[in-house]
């Protein structure tokens, strides 16, 4: 189930709830800890004089300008935030965490869907948009599934859904 958090037409953005607090977080930080952090090293680079050729002061504008810009993109994705609330029926959605066995191999793997802002394959979180995430959702625990990737046709038997 979908919890929508914004009703502007945006783009909306699929987030777990934990990936919510996270992007919540780091707005917070930014505007505050990272605004005061780089209005520190302006008033330190002006603070050296000639602005036309201090490189200090070249730089920390580069920084406020990067740091608005993120700003801008992460208040962004919360204001179009939807929240993936738990599923009760077994079906693999985003926040769903599986276990895969591939067909004919020893191979396994384990992953939790996500929606693709909070995705990160070092720590196992696959966006629902990839080939694996596509491919099980709406799926359950014993369904096969064949993955369509760049590397071939996967076959993939889903043998846990938490």
């Amino acid at each position: 189930m979908v919890k929508k958090i914004s009703d502007d037409n945006q783009k909306k953005v699929l987030l777990t709830a934990a990936g919510l607090r996270k992007l919540q977080d780091e707005l917070e930080h930014l505007r505050t800890t990272g605004r005061r952090e780089v209005s520190l090293r302006l008033k330190e680079a002006i603070s050296y004089g000639d602005l036309s050729e201090n490189a200090e002061y070249d730089e920390a504008k580069n920084q406020q300008a990067f740091l608005e810009q993120r700003i801008m993109a992460v208040d962004e994705q919360v204001k179009n935030a939807e929240v993936i609330e738990e599923n009760a029926d077994g079906t693999i959605q985003i926040g769903s965490k599986v276990m895969l066995e591939r067909v004919g191999s020893d191979e396994k793997h384990e992953y939790t869907i996500v929606g693709s802002t909070e995705a990160d394959p070092i720590s196992h979180k696959i966006s629902n948009e990839s080939p694996v995430g596509a491919a099980i959702l709406g799926k359950a625990k014993g369904d096969e599934v064949v993955v369509s990737a760049p590397g071939g046709d996967f076959s993939y038997k889903i043998s846990k859904v938490v």
